[in-house]
């Protein structure tokens, strides 16, 4: 058996599926009703929407299968997702990738799959539509293009949640995404009762940078931003962009100490980045940290708030 490999963005991807907030929740009628028609059309056993997480493939719609997830590193989907287009294995059984797997010679006695990569707005795969049989069988290209159409009503449907949850721009968590993911990780530190930080960011200058050089330069200051962000604080960490040209962060287990540094990687990077960029302007800001133990009595709008007033201290004292 041969284990799928690590795509080339695997952190970026786990950080795009952890803000999409999909892992673990109900069976829905518009996935459900889309492994419905793809196992009735292509008379195969089994029809799957498989998430794709850090060590294990979760199942968002499944028909055919009681089980609920099963481990990433016999998956056959954690080799999907590492291609382009459809991934098919015509005969498991006569395949050196798969010929030992358990779930070619256990239960569910795979022999054949297919499976459509679902790709997030930004690129990303983050899992498959997968038509499973325990009989040999091959697509033609009418099949395969069926397939794909059908993987296509799939992503719609996943980018419909993105929608919601992401900021269209930058592609990271907008409030209402970050308010929730702050919802269950304050519950998950009280629960450990580990402290936690909150950062403000605002650019400073950026009207500046739109009246003179264009709302298209002013896209490109957010959007570097924001994947410096995603690039200097750690995968655990929450990250969103709040609206205009305020950005926030949630660090959980840390203190104001372990704020200030990771404060200090990304001034750092955006140092670098500016550098590299050579722009006619510099991307500047002002940050503020508050940090609170797990027991606060403060809600999650009260500590963004807290952290903002910090922020126009700092921004009224001292300018990047």
């Amino acid at each position: 058996m041969i284990k799928p490999e690590f795509p080339k963005n695997e952190a970026e991807r786990l950080h795009a599926l952890r803000t999409l907030r999909i892992l673990d929740t109900s069976h829905e009628e518009r996935f459900d009703r889309v492994t419905r028609m793809a196992k009735r059309m292509f008379g195969v056993s089994i029809s799957l929407v498989s998430i794709v997480d850090e060590d294990r493939q979760w199942f968002k719609s499944s028909q055919g299968l009681d089980a609920s997830e099963t481990p990433r590193d016999i998956s056959f989907c954690g080799h999907a997702i590492n291609q382009d287009g459809l991934f098919i294995v015509p005969d498991a059984a006569k395949d050196e990738r798969f010929f030992d797997n358990p779930l070619v010679t256990e239960a569910p006695q795979i022999r054949f799959y297919a499976g459509c990569p679902l790709k997030l707005r930004q690129g990303i795969n983050i899992g498959t539509l997968c038509i499973i049989d325990t009989k040999p069988k091959n697509l033609d290209e009418e099949d395969q293009q069926l397939l794909q159409d059908l993987g296509a009503m799939i992503e719609q449907e996943i980018k419909s949640i993105q929608l919601a949850t992401l900021d269209e721009l930058t592609m990271i968590s907008n409030r209402r995404g970050f308010l929730t993911m702050v919802d269950h990780s304050l519950k998950v530190c009280r629960r450990n009762q580990i402290p936690m930080s909150f950062i403000f960011f605002d650019l400073n200058k950026f009207k500046s940078i739109n009246d003179e050089y264009g709302h298209h330069e002013g896209d490109f200051v957010l959007v570097t931003f924001a994947q410096i962000m995603l690039s200097s604080f750690r995968d655990c960490d929450l990250i969103g962009r709040l609206g205009g040209d305020e950005f926030i962060a949630m660090l959980s287990d840390s203190d104001k100490a372990k704020a200030d540094l990771a404060l200090e990687r990304f001034a750092i990077a955006i140092d670098e980045a500016n550098e590299t960029l050579n722009k006619p302007y510099k991307i500047q800001y002002s940050a503020g940290v508050r940090d609170f133990q797990h027991d606060t009595d403060r809600s999650i709008e009260e500590m963004i708030q807290d952290a903002d007033a910090a922020m126009y201290e700092h921004k009224k004292s001292k300018v990047r």
